[in-house]
């Protein structure tokens, strides 16, 4: 007899504590958050995030340069 062959009380009472999955998918399915469909969006048209980095840099510039008068 080998060890591995032997169970014992405590690793049964651990099999038994593991959750179900359940059978059925749910009926509907939630809307995506906004953060997902920017992020969708983003992956689909890579020139948007280039573009929106582009108008945050100018701004920032902008900012930068009234602060330094």
């Amino acid at each position: 007899m080998t060890d591995s062959a032997e169970t014992t009380s405590s690793e049964t009472v651990a099999d038994s504590s593991q959750p179900v999955a359940a059978s059925t998918p749910p009926s509907w399915t939630p809307e995506p958050s906004a953060q997902e469909s920017a992020l969708g969006a983003a992956a689909e048209r890579p020139e948007i995030m280039v573009g929106g980095a582009f108008a945050g840099g100018l701004l920032l510039a902008m900012i930068l340069k009234r602060l330094a008068r």
